[in-house]
């Protein structure tokens, strides 16, 4: 399905397709690649107008962890009234998260236990929606011998095995463990309200917006109700899929329509009157339509 998808998915796709077949290449590029881990701050280039370039490479856990510091400072900064642009608020908020660093290296007078408690790193949350096979726990090997992947999602990547493993055992590290969901399971409830393991079950299931083509992730998407309350839709798993707010308002407001064929596939009505079959492989125009 090459040309059903874009750039970005088909290089995962190949180079998934290298670590599952050459898993020893794989391991020495991983490797490699952390050795190559760096972060420059170039002060000796200093441009006219007082700013300086920053570059790196990190760690996909610490680079998730900073991306969502410098996100929280810079909304902070528009809360206190700074009417900057984001990139502008965020690199401010790089500039204040060092400032707090150095703070508290320099306040000596707080009692020592105290000041190592404030110096303390907040405990990283890695959290991993992981389907392996029994031989990843106990020690085997992949399909055709090669490495067992775990993706993650909030890049749409996937890494070696023992890069999680490496991740969950850093002291830093807080590892907190949910409940398995039943993804062949059925969830309902008498309420309007979608309860966190329906909505949960959902995700997993629905990477992404059901409306067609859509991309955008399932996690930051609406639980809809298909078949509305007001017309007596329950709130069940089999009655609600992720749209994103847009596809959401579409549904809603814009005249179209969509049916569940079944848990993962979804027949969609434009306005127009044209149809579609959305499911796990893509969106295409429904073969039974003329």
């Amino acid at each position: 399905m090459a040309h059903k998808i874009g750039i970005a998915a088909l290089d995962r796709l190949i180079e998934e397709a290298r670590v599952r077949f050459d898993p020893d290449e794989a391991r020495e590029r991983r490797l490699a690649a952390a050795d190559g881990r760096h972060f420059d701050i170039d002060t000796h280039q200093v441009s006219y107008d007082g700013t300086i370039s920053v570059e790196g490479v990190l760690d996909l856990a610490d680079a998730i962890d900073l991306d969502a510091a410098v996100t929280r400072g810079a909304a902070e900064l528009a809360d206190l009234g700074n009417d900057a642009s984001l990139d502008v608020r965020r690199s401010m908020a790089a500039g204040d998260l060092a400032r707090r660093q150095l703070a508290l290296e320099l306040n000596t007078d707080q009692p020592e236990a105290e000041a190592k408690r404030s110096k303390r790193a907040m405990p990283r949350q890695v959290v991993l929606h992981a389907h392996l096979a029994a031989a990843a726990i106990s020690g085997g090997t992949g399909e055709s011998g090669g490495l067992f992947l775990a993706r993650i999602e909030n890049t749409r990547s996937f890494i070696d095995v023992e890069q999680v493993k490496a991740w969950c055992a850093n002291p830093d590290t807080q590892v907190v463990v949910k409940p398995v969901i039943d993804l062949t399971g059925h969830i309902a409830t008498t309420a309007y309200e979608v309860p966190d393991r329906l909505r949960e079950r959902q995700v997993l299931l629905h990477h992404t917006c059901v409306f067609p083509w859509c991309t955008r992730p399932g996690r930051k998407a609406d639980c809809d109700h298909v078949t509305a309350a007001s017309r007596g839709g329950t709130t069940c798993s089999c009655n609600t899929a992720p749209l994103c707010r847009r596809h959401h308002r579409v549904k809603t407001h814009g005249r179209w329509t969509y049916v569940a064929l079944d848990e993962t596939t979804f027949r969609w009505r434009s306005p127009h009157g044209l149809i579609f079959i959305r499911d796990h492989t893509g969106t295409q125009a429904d073969p039974n339509e003329t």
